[in-house]
């Protein structure tokens, strides 16, 4: 027999005599736990869910598609996007929507703090989300010791979740959407001063020579592939060192323009000439780059609007009818293993003391 089992035999021995009183003070004590837990304040959990805007898989490719040497641009403006539900959790958690929900339901006095900051942790305790694994629903779970206020903070995540991501850009269509839109602005402004620049220059027959309409569209579709070349660098460089591979290639992408241009640029054979040839260049680079941005900035609107209608309420929070916390058949079954230890404890220590004097 090892020394394990002996101990355990001895141990039986000792408290085979008390197991009356032993047993009648795990009941008491059960009794005491179940009734303790009526002294404690009931606590109800409200439920909503939600699905989870996603992305426009079809749309998206076909943008990408239509966008020649845009392509990669935009995959580098939109390539960060994360998981959308991922998104939305991280909103749900943020201090901006938190506070929102304090302040409205005046959770500093609730809870019964004397800092925001505090109310925040409060909250965070009694508010929990969670995204499902399979089909990416989003659950709103809120703690209250009252049904009525729980369901209306839960429901209230949702109004003010909504309020929030309007206002943010999210989805890769949002992202496209402010991209193109910035640089459909600055196109513009470029595009009315070329106008205003070609209708200011000089011309005489001389300068049909030059050809200036073929000249002038060979030249801009030279400048628009530049201006996006150099774009896509510059995005690139932002998550790339300058040695790397892609960067490297797309320098000389770059350089390889460049080059093209100079040589698109020789002087003419007179001054006014030569201005007309390249205001006129100049204005054909202008329109084609604007074209280009303002056929992107439509697809990316018409996106996003299909985006914006994915925000689906699933289940509305209603006060519960039922309390969640505390479970008095838990606490009662622990208030009764706690006192069958403590009994066996308080026995076994009688048991050594009485045989103390013996030893001695």
């Amino acid at each position: 027999m090892t020394t394990n089992d002996a101990s355990t035999e001895s141990l039986f021995r000792i408290l085979t005599p008390h197991w009356r009183a032993i047993a009648a003070t795990a009941f008491a004590a059960g009794v005491l736990g179940a009734a303790g837990s009526f002294l404690i304040p009931p606590t109800y959990t409200a439920r909503a869910s939600f699905i989870s805007p996603q992305p426009q898989q079809n749309s998206m490719a076909a943008a990408l598609a239509s966008l020649g040497a845009l392509s990669g641009l935009a995959g580098a403006v939109t390539g960060g996007v994360k998981s959308p539900a991922d998104q939305y959790v991280s909103l749900l958690q943020s201090v901006n929507l938190s506070d929102r929900i304090i302040d409205k339901f005046k959770l500093v006095d609730v809870y019964d703090v004397k800092f925001k900051a505090d109310a925040r942790k409060e909250l965070a305790e009694n508010a929990r989300f969670s995204v499902g694994k399979k089909d990416s629903i989003i659950a709103i779970e809120v703690d209250d010791h009252d049904p009525k206020r729980a369901a209306e903070m839960a429901n209230t995540y949702l109004q003010e979740l909504r309020a929030l991501s309007d206002g943010l850009t999210l989805t890769e269509a949002q992202q496209r959407r402010v991209f193109f839109e910035q640089q459909l602005k600055q196109t513009q402004a470029a595009l009315n001063t070329a106008q205003q620049a070609l209708q200011k220059s000089g011309f005489n027959p001389a300068a049909l020579k030059f050809e200036p309409k073929a000249t002038g569209e060979m030249y801009a579709k030279l400048q628009a592939q530049l201006v996006v070349s150099e774009l896509k660098l510059q995005a690139m460089r932002r998550s790339m060192s300058d040695d790397a591979i892609e960067v490297q290639r797309q320098l000389v992408i770059v350089n390889g323009l460049r080059d093209q241009l100079s040589r698109q640029e020789r002087p003419g054979s007179s001054p006014s000439d030569q201005n007309y040839v390249s205001t006129y260049r100049d204005y054909k680079y202008q329109e084609a780059l604007f074209d280009i941005f303002a056929r992107q900035y439509e697809l990316a609107k018409v996106d996003e609007a299909k985006n914006a209608n994915l925000f689906q309420v699933i289940d509305v929070a209603a006060p519960p009818e039922r309390k969640s916390k505390p479970k008095r058949s838990v606490i009662a079954l622990g208030a009764m293993f706690g006192g069958f230890l403590l009994a066996c404890f308080w026995y076994r220590r009688k048991h050594l003391q009485s045989l103390a004097p013996l030893s001695a």
